[in-house]
């Protein structure tokens, strides 16, 4: 009866720990996209300027966000 039920508590561990290797694995590639866009944007802003227009859902003022940089010459 005892190896029974130490059989299931493994098995319900075992199954956990897969859950959450699943779901660290999606949390990776989550990042790894994020990083991906976040470096496009990055190489865009670099390139040429970039704003950004958003409207406030509180007080309904619209907010502009210019993002500029220089692009360092390559050798």
């Amino acid at each position: 009866m005892a190896d029974s039920e130490e059989l299931v508590a493994r098995r319900e561990q075992t199954e956990d720990v897969e859950r959450l290797k699943r779901h660290l694995d999606l949390l990776d590639h989550r990042l790894d996209d994020i990083d991906s866009i976040v470096s496009a944007v990055v190489e865009r802003i670099m390139k040429q300027p970039m704003s950004f227009s958003m409207t406030c859902p509180h007080c309904g003022k619209t907010i502009e966000i210019a993002l500029s940089g220089t692009r360092q010459p390559t050798l």
